[in-house]
């Protein structure tokens, strides 16, 4: 792609607005050829990048040329009057792409419901089945910086596109231009003609009954009036459904960290909105300490991911990692289900294969299936639909993903931090009838089923060369597979991008079913390390999974095992 011509071509557009134009006369060469050497890539987790003027970042051209790649999808299969439901987050232009999405679909014949102000990522999810519609799209960055804005779409059963539909839109996109060849509607005029219908409150009271309905012992809650919990939204979507949803089932102690509470897409109090940092919970710890909570949840800016900060013995607060989170949930679950008389007879939990395998132990133990998915929570909804669909009695129990994402219930197909919220909550009412606080509880999970640590590092490869630099590291290490790592033998890897497993020490290949991801996943006795780029941002990531008999011994495998990102890429974090 010819930047300076794309950029040209953008300045003496008139469809490009006069603000927009302002924008793009300021860019220097670098940052021209940043914006304009390429478009955005619409993948499974639909675009996500920086706000700006160009085809490489996120803006209503951008957004408007995704939308129509959507809906030739749509109207390439008949489903136009199914309908499109859309939702957006707190950050800033989420308005107004949500509004030029609508834009569009309407003026390609598509039914379109559109929220009228903002909602979690999980309410569109639920409101994609709930309308029987025949997609969704959510405006969000889900956790990234402020400067940062995306596009998340997703198919009828809630769940986000497949590879296979993304690139449908992806190959519908790359038959219209970015400028003359969307259509738009006037919201005022689809409105009158029925193709545009606003939603609202009725969506929110079904979704907020279905989450209800997870909750397993509502006599523990009821029991625990003295739970005192702090809620930060983070100036997300949160705000007013998970204060909801702990009021419904009891917990009336709930104070809401008072700078984290308004949506606001500048994101204030912190410049990564990301619950699994500590540092996001600065203000809710002051908060804590004041009225004498245990407990703090934090929800991103579009409410699907959970984070808890939880008081430690000496008084201070220490946040759960995610596997974390998954592990005390599903021990908590299952034994909330069996103490109530409602454990089912084929229980499963589904978790993503770079999450922690002390929740498959807990779920083996208990005479619970664990099956892995690939990364991304559509994955998890895949294995519902596959479920819902056999003749078997198996029951869904939890969905997680090491990254706070967390689902239980059919509801929807996406991480939900709002039955999250609810869980957690019902959870520590539970074990303070008990004299414990959550830190108290995953201390006993530890003590039960071992000592399993879990870590992610991510290497940043960002700039025009970054794709590259990442696509020739796991190029490198494919042609050249690592035998030991951290000092320990690889004993086998698999090569998911195949997929393959290769046994080092047998010299065998066995073929796997399944998809294919771009990941490498490094088997060391007990231990695992996967490699992987993200989907979303430009970085590498790492993850271990390690286990020992004692806290001590397992803390120093993991510090061992966090210097192979170093020692394989040559960069430090």
């Amino acid at each position: 792609m010819e930047y300076n011509k794309e950029y040209i071509k953008w300045i003496n557009s008139d469809k490009v607005s006069e603000e927009a134009k302002k924008e793009l006369r300021g860019y220097d060469e670098e940052t021209k050829k940043l914006y304009f050497h390429d478009f955005l890539s619409f993948g499974t987790a639909g675009l996500r990048g920086v706000m700006a003027a160009g085809t490489n970042a996120m803006n209503v051209y951008t957004v408007g040329h995704a939308t129509q790649g959507l809906a030739d999808l749509i109207n390439s299969e008949g489903r136009g009057g199914d309908g499109v439901v859309i939702a957006y987050d707190s950050r800033h232009n989420s308005k107004e792409f949500a509004d030029v999405t609508a834009q569009v679909l309407c003026a390609n014949g598509i039914k379109t419901y559109l929220f009228g102000s903002l909602r979690p990522t999980p309410v569109l999810s639920f409101a994609v089945r709930y309308l029987k519609c025949a997609a969704g799209v959510n405006i969000t960055a889900s956790h990234n910086p402020k400067q940062y804005n995306g596009y998340k779409a997703y198919w009828d059963d809630g769940a986000q596109l497949s590879p296979a539909q993304a690139d449908k839109v992806s190959a519908f996109m790359r038959r219209v231009d970015v400028l003359d060849g969307v259509r738009r509607a006037d919201l005022r005029e689809a409105e009158k003609k029925g193709l545009l219908v606003y939603v609202g409150d009725d969506v929110d009271s079904h979704y907020l009954d279905a989450v209800t309905a997870q909750l397993i012992d509502r006599d523990a809650v009821a029991a625990a009036s003295g739970l005192r919990v702090v809620y930060s939204p983070l100036n997300g979507a949160g705000y007013k459904m998970v204060p909801q949803i702990l009021h419904r089932i009891g917990v009336k102690n709930v104070r809401i960290v008072p700078e984290q509470a308004e949506p606001d897409g500048d994101f204030p109090s912190t410049p990564f909105p990301n619950p699994e940092f500590l540092q996001v919970f600065g203000p809710g710890i002051k908060l804590a300490d004041g009225i004498g909570s245990d407990l703090i949840i934090a929800t991103d800016p579009d409410a699907d991911r959970m984070g808890v900060a939880v008081r430690k013995k000496d008084g201070t607060f220490t946040v759960l990692t995610g596997n974390q989170q998954g592990a005390l949930l599903t021990e908590y679950i299952i034994d909330a289900l069996k103490r109530t008389g409602r454990y089912p007879a084929h229980p499963y939990i589904v978790k993503s294969f770079v999450s922690t395998e002390l929740a498959a132990k807990i779920a083996r133990e208990n005479g619970c299936e664990c099956c892995d998915v690939f990364t991304g929570f559509k994955y998890i909804g895949e294995k519902i639909n596959e479920t819902e669909n056999d003749e078997t009695d198996t029951h869904f129990l939890l969905g997680f993903e090491e990254s706070c994402g967390y689902l239980r219930g059919t509801y929807a197909r996406d991480k939900d931090a709002v039955v999250a919220a609810m869980l957690i909550c019902e959870a520590a009412a539970y074990y303070s009838l008990q004299g414990k606080t959550l830190f108290d509880a995953m201390q006993d999970v530890y003590a039960k089923y071992g000592c399993f640590r879990e870590a992610t590092d991510s290497i940043y490869m960002e700039g025009l060369d970054g794709l590259q630099k990442m696509a020739d590291l796991m190029a490198a290490l494919r042609k050249d597979p690592p035998e030991r790592l951290a000092g320990k033998k690889v004993r086998s890897y698999i090569d998911y991008a195949v997929p393959v497993e290769y046994d080092l020490e047998k010299g065998t290949e066995k073929r796997l079913p399944g998809g294919t991801t771009n990941s490498l996943y490094y088997k060391l006795g007990g231990d695992v390390v996967v490699i992987r780029p993200s989907g979303t941002e430009p970085k590498i990531k790492f993850y271990y999974m390690v286990s020992e008999k004692t806290a001590e011994k397992a803390d120093a495998k993991l510090a061992r095992f966090r210097k192979i990102p170093a020692k394989i890429t040559g960069i430090k974090k």
